[in-house]
Parts: structure tokens; C-alpha cells; sequence
């Protein structure tokens, strides 16, 4: 009926087909899916049939954190010579389809929004740094909440 020379490219067409369709999410990441170039949700650890062509992925997002350094001279109000903001914020997605929209911006996003907190932050110096970190943490979970971005630890420190 059918030789081995047709048999043979049509099986490895559709071994070929198969590996470039199934997709293996690891721990601890999930991967954004766009159909036709629009939002067609979340691909959790597993393996998953992705459609070429018509399905693509759009982003590798780890869920267990990240870590952004900061160390940046900063002019603060009130302060003659200009201060360094030195440490670390520790930050995870919660929510994937909503962090989809901003991941690949989020470091510099909450740069941005510590460096906008420098005016609470410099009005207390006196405090306790804890109590200070503690207040930022929650300034920036009120605004990135809405991304689907949990910052969960700040360690900030400001010197001259």
C-alpha cells in the first residue's frame, strides 16, 4: 500500500508537530497565553498543547519573587547634600493575568514609586527604620495591589 518513503516523512512531520505543541510549564512559574495576538489566560506547572501559530507565549512569569536593588543619590527635601537610597525590595506576582500587562516593566515601576515615597520616607528620618520600610511596604501594595504585584519586603535605608 504505502511505502516506507511516504510513511516515513509523515511521521516525522507529525513527531516534529507534537514537539513544537506541547509545552512543559515548570514549578513555580506560569506562562501568559496569547491567541491571535489578544489575552487568552494562564498556563499553570504542567504540560499544555500550545497551537502554533495561533496561540503564542507572552510571558515566563516566576511566582515565587524577585529581588530589586536600589541604590540610587537622591536630592531630599530639607537636606543640604544630596543622600543615597541603599537596599532591597523584595516583590512576587499574585495575580499572573493582571501582572501580565506591567511584568516586563516592574523593576523600574516600583523604582519609580519608592523614589516617588521619598518625601514620606524623608519625613521620618527619626523613626525607626522597620517602622519606615514597614510604612512603604504598604504605600506600594496600595498601588501595585491592582497590578496582581505583592511587595513583600522593603529593607531601605537612607545615608549622606
Amino acid at each position: 500500500m504505502y511505502s516506507a518513503l511516504t510513511i516515513l516523512p509523515l511521521l516525522v512531520v507529525i513527531g516534529l508537530l507534537a514537539v513544537v505543541c506541547v509545552k512543559r510549564i515548570p514549578e513555580g512559574q506560569v506562562y501568559t497565553l496569547r491567541r491571535l495576538g489578544k489575552p487568552a489566560g494562564t498556563l499553570t506547572p504542567g504540560m499544555h498543547v500550545v497551537v502554533p501559530l495561533v496561540e503564542r507565549i507572552a510571558h515566563k512569569i516566576s511566582i515565587s519573587g524577585y529581588t530589586l536593588a536600589i541604590e540610587e543619590r537622591v536630592q531630599v527635601e530639607g537636606h543640604p547634600q544630596p543622600e543615597t537610597l541603599r537596599g532591597r525590595v523584595w516583590w512576587q506576582v499574585l495575580d499572573p493575568e493582571r501582572a501580565d500587562a506591567v511584568i516586563d516593566r516592574a523593576d523600574d515601576m516600583i523604582r519609580t514609586r519608592v523614589l516617588g515615597a521619598l518625601p514620606e520616607m524623608a519625613a521620618g528620618k527619626n523613626d525607626d527604620v522597620r517602622a519606615r520600610n514597614l510604612r512603604l511596604k504598604q504605600a506600594l501594595n496600595g498601588s501595585l495591589r491592582d497590578r496582581g504585584v505583592l511587595v513583600t519586603r522593603v529593607e531601605l535605608d537612607l545615608a549622606a
